[in-house]
């Protein structure tokens, strides 16, 4: 009994493992997709000041094409981290190809993502357009609602609904395949374990009911939590200049 006991209980911590050794090196490439879009952009910004209009062009179809690689990425190591969280060892062979696939077909539908709906074309475009049109409009849209996604955060909340800690505080956040709030992992597993069978996400007004192997730490989390970090600082730095320039104007 205990052998047949050890031996799921051992599959289990090899496919934990090789999930978590898939997603490690996936989100590495997230990371490098997520740079060369940077890279593009102020290139295409250098170009637009040229006024090579042509030349920006083709660089922003290359931008879209890379970013449906990356969509495909981010489907794929949320697939890599759902499977891996709902697998139960059994006698019968496992067949992980097709487990995968289903996943990231689920996640595609649920999706209403497409290249021209990422933020991160919003803000290549934006770029772009401040280049001769700095403070103005971008065509067919209101002022408000530049000021909204040139300044808007990927991050659903920034506090953690169970212990109140800042996201970027976080020592191990996790995010909700479905609903995308995020929170500390120790606190939000113990929480799905206690409140079962009906565990609904703790955010105030959130109405999706959490499973295990549907909160985990996704391709996207940490680097929207290191960019999140990276703005914060630079705001507070921005703000520590200003103050010293009202000074010396005094």
């Amino acid at each position: 009994m205990a052998a047949s006991t050890s031996r799921p209980s051992a599959a289990a911590s090899r496919i934990a493992t090789a999930a978590a050794n898939v997603s490690s090196e996936n989100q590495s490439l997230i990371a490098e997709i997520r740079k060369a879009l940077g890279i593009i952009k102020s290139v295409a910004v250098d170009l637009e000041r040229e006024e090579k209009s042509e030349n920006v062009k083709q660089l922003e179809d290359a931008v879209l094409k890379l970013l449906d690689t990356y969509d495909g990425c981010v489907r794929f190591s949320e697939a890599v981290q759902i499977v891996s969280g709902d697998y139960q060892p059994s006698d019968q062979p496992t067949d992980f190809k097709k487990l995968l696939e289903n996943e990231v077909a689920k996640l595609k539908s649920a999706s209403l993502s497409m290249p021209k709906t990422n933020p991160l074309y919003r803000q290549f475009k934006e770029a772009i357009w401040n280049v001769h049109h700095a403070g103005q409009p971008m065509p067919g849209e209101e002022q408000e609602e530049v000021v909204m996604t040139s300044t808007q955060c990927n991050l659903l909340n920034i506090t953690c609904p169970l212990t109140g800690k800042p996201v970027i505080e976080l020592t191990n956040p996790v995010r909700c395949v479905d609903c995308k709030h995020i929170y500390e992992k120790d606190p939000i597993m113990h929480y799905i374990r206690t409140m079962k069978p009906q565990p609904r996400c703790p955010v105030a007004g959130c109405p999706k009911i959490l499973q295990v192997g549907r909160v985990v730490c996704d391709a996207l989390l940490p680097i929207e939590i290191e960019e999140m970090r990276s703005t914060e600082t630079a705001a507070v730095h921005s703000t520590i200049v200003e103050d010293f320039t009202e000074v010396d104007d005094e």
